[in-house]
């Protein structure tokens, strides 16, 4: 209810938030109107939820990039939510292959890991350098010697139309609400109580949203 009333109080025609926070605006009664942009990114956008903000906006943005391309990677404009969301294309000095265990482009249609490289990308992880080696690889094909990809750890393909498809991760790494999230971390952590033997983290989403 706050944001609603600062969102009519303020004037404001475009606001970036992730998919929990939109419908959390919209359960508050909010109505947008025909000259608000709404930008959608962090989690992914469900039709239905789009569906919902198409009625309530001029404009419907989704956006995809991880903080390590500080931030926004690619985006695209969705105007019809019974059409497959997609993730869009690279924005400007952006560029995004889609590449297999071994490095190499995957086909159009064929499913790989989600790699950035351009302007956006970051030096790396402090005091992580393992981490950093293993997730920022030098780029081949840029024009400055020192420039590196981002191994983002998603799982994505090229469609035919030349957009592009998020389809999860390739690891146990999970977001709700916008946060990552390593299940793995949260099971060990269990696992070090004496009173328990194994343990198994899932997210559960009983109703949509939530």
């Amino acid at each position: 209810v706050a944001l609603t009333k600062l969102l009519a109080d303020s004037g404001a025609t475009v606001m970036q938030a992730t998919p929990s926070s939109w419908r959390l605006l919209i359960d508050a009664g909010w109505q947008g109107g025909s000259a608000f942009k709404a930008l959608v990114g962090g989690e992914p956008l469900p039709a239905d939820l789009a569906r919902q903000l198409l009625a309530r906006t001029g404009e419907l943005w989704n956006m995809y990039g991880p903080t390590e391309t500080t931030v926004w990677s690619s985006c695209v404009r969705i105007t019809n939510s019974d059409a497959p969301i997609s993730i869009g294309r690279p924005i400007a000095n952006t560029s995004i292959w889609i590449l297999d265990a071994l490095g190499a482009p995957c086909p159009i249609g064929v499913a790989g890991e989600i790699v950035i490289g351009g302007a956006g990308v970051t030096h790396g992880y402090l005091d992580r350098g393992e981490l950093t080696a293993e997730r920022f690889v030098a780029d081949p094909d840029a024009s400055n010697p020192g420039a590196r990809r981002y191994r983002t750890g998603d799982r994505g393909r090229w469609r035919n139309d030349g957009m592009l498809e998020h389809l999860g991760r390739l690891d146990h790494q999970v977001k709700v609400r916008g946060f990552r999230i390593e299940l793995g971390d949260i099971e060990s952590n269990l696992q070090r109580h004496p009173q328990v033997a194994q343990a198994l983290v899932i997210v559960r989403e009983d109703r949509p949203g939530d």
